[in-house]
């Protein structure tokens, strides 16, 4: 009997599948890397038939780590790097590389539509900003700068996706081309509160309605995977959703007010705004969720650029620490920071400040500042970042968060978690799966497919967390926040000299 759910989490930097069983626990799993190319200063590109051969390979491994054959599996979900853009034609064969989320090619075109005041149009359909992160300017550019996809829209035999739709194309043998309510609403092409691909914003960035995609709730039926094309598996696509919301749904995190936290290199925090669209103004996205059947919700989501990342930079930048790792017990040999505050504006500013100019810095050091103090001011920074857009998430959305759950690899550091619980006020609860990318992609599938029931599955996603709890005063809080958001102006001030 067909017992088993396999998941294909698509990264950027590399291909994970896992075999689950129906009670959601992991049987097997494989990842490999792909090749990251660079062809100019700012350029990020990845070979997208490298990536579908990785998809096989992990496949089969996953397989056979899980010790089942092909035949074993009931259901597929699909997670993906949201945003990176791939142009194939009818046989499946990629037009070009796929230009990455973190590509910035397309920064001229963003600037052009801004001067022709087109921002505001494309943030009331979209809910987000003109920027070359999402899909749409690259598609954009492609379609100025590209010989072959320019032909391929002209004479319609281009199919455009994210890399979830590439990889199910390919899965079904061609059968499919679709994607999910949550990856289209990452592409400045889909109007979020219409539910629908938009001519006039497909006209703007020159991207023929005929090669989108048909856009699908996460949970539910996408096609059927061909065994000849699929290393052998047989089995309906039931779930597919972009990293960040396949998270929120592998949190729990069905209903309004409810947000997760991944934290990784940079941070990514979503909160449930539910069926209500709300419009971020200082720097929130608004973008599309998955609700307790798999449809469609809204969601605000902030970005902290630089978070696991600024740990790194105290191991190979100023070599501090031998081992990322180190940076817990290094830091909690201090019983404060000692006044240090940073700024890990590394490669600039995310949410709530979008500000690209602004560089990181280090304030309020003295002859008594030592690697302690340094390594803990890291780690305050992290959760301050995040602290900052759960209180604007929480203002914007009249929403009160009663906790916040957390995913990803830094938080096993549990200095950070309490900090986290500190600033916000707030119980952080720790999943018991790290990793809810590929559990909340194939949490959908389970859904889709029929499977399990919503309850049961929320059930499983709950079960083993780690609950962290505030041990500080609101005063206290107050106070840290104050010196942050003051150390924030600082370096927007030193980045924009006289108003430059």
């Amino acid at each position: 009997m067909a017992s088993l759910i396999l998941c294909v989490d698509q990264g950027t930097t590399g291909t994970r599948a896992v075999a689950y069983g129906r009670d959601l626990k992991p049987r097997g799993f494989a990842y490999l890397e792909h090749r990251q190319h660079f062809p100019k200063p700012g350029w990020v590109e990845h070979d997208a038939g490298e990536i579908w051969d990785n998809t096989l390979e992990v496949t089969r491994r996953a397989l056979r780590a899980a010790s089942v054959r092909p035949s074993a599996v009931a259901a597929v979900g699909i997670t993906n790097q949201r945003e990176t853009v791939v142009v194939w034609d009818g046989a499946g064969r990629p037009l070009h590389r796929a230009v990455v989320w973190q590509c910035r090619r397309s920064q001229e075109i963003c600037g052009r539509l801004k001067k022709k005041g087109l921002e505001k149009i494309f943030k009331a359909r979209t809910g987000l900003l003109l920027d070359p992160y999402f899909s749409g300017t690259k598609l954009a550019w492609l379609a100025e700068n590209d010989a072959r996809v320019a032909a391929a829209f002209r004479d319609g035999s281009a199919r455009f996706g994210t890399m979830d739709s590439f990889l199910l194309h390919r899965m079904t043998g061609g059968a499919a081309h679709a994607t999910d309510f949550t990856n289209a609403s990452r592409t400045l092409l889909f109007d979020i509160h219409r539910r629908r691909w938009d001519p006039r914003l497909a006209a703007l960035l020159k991207t023929p309605l005929a090669c989108l995609p048909k856009v699908l709730p996460s949970a539910g039926f996408f096609g059927n995977t061909d065994p000849k094309s699929f290393a052998g598996v047989s089995a309906p696509v039931c779930g597919i959703a972009g990293d960040q919301q396949a998270a929120l749904f592998g949190q729990g995190c069905w209903g309004p007010g409810e947000a997760k936290n991944t934290y990784g290199t940079g941070c990514f925090l979503l909160m449930n705004l539910g069926p209500r669209a709300r419009a971020g103004r200082r720097g929130l996205l608004t973008t599309l969720a998955c609700g307790s059947d798999g449809g469609p919700v809204f969601a605000f989501e902030g970005a902290v650029f630089i978070a696991g990342a600024a740990v790194q930079w105290l191991r190979d930048g100023l070599e501090i620490l031998e081992d990322a790792a180190q940076s817990e017990a290094l830091a909690a040999s201090a019983p404060d920071s000692g006044g240090v505050v940073m700024v890990p504006a590394l490669v600039g500013l995310g949410a709530p400040d979008w500000d690209p100019a602004a560089r990181g810095a280090l304030l309020g050091l003295t002859r008594g500042t030592g690697r302690a103090q340094v390594a803990r001011a890291a780690l305050e920074a992290i959760a301050l970042q995040s602290a900052e857009l759960a209180d604007l998430m929480q203002a914007e959305s009249g929403l009160r968060l009663k906790s916040l759950r957390v995913d990803g690899g830094a938080t096993a550091n549990r200095l950070l978690m309490g900090l986290q619980a500190d600033l916000l006020g707030v119980p952080v609860r720790r999943a018991g799966q790290v990793e809810s990318t590929a559990l909340g992609a194939a949490a959908l599938a389970a859904l889709g497919g029929g499977l399990a029931s919503g309850s049961q599955i929320r059930a499983r996603l709950r079960a083993r967390e780690t609950v962290f709890r505030p041990g500080r005063g609101a005063a206290w809080r107050r106070g840290m926040k104050a010196r942050y958001r003051a150390a924030v102006e600082a370096v927007k001030a030193f980045a924009h000299p006289l108003g430059a």
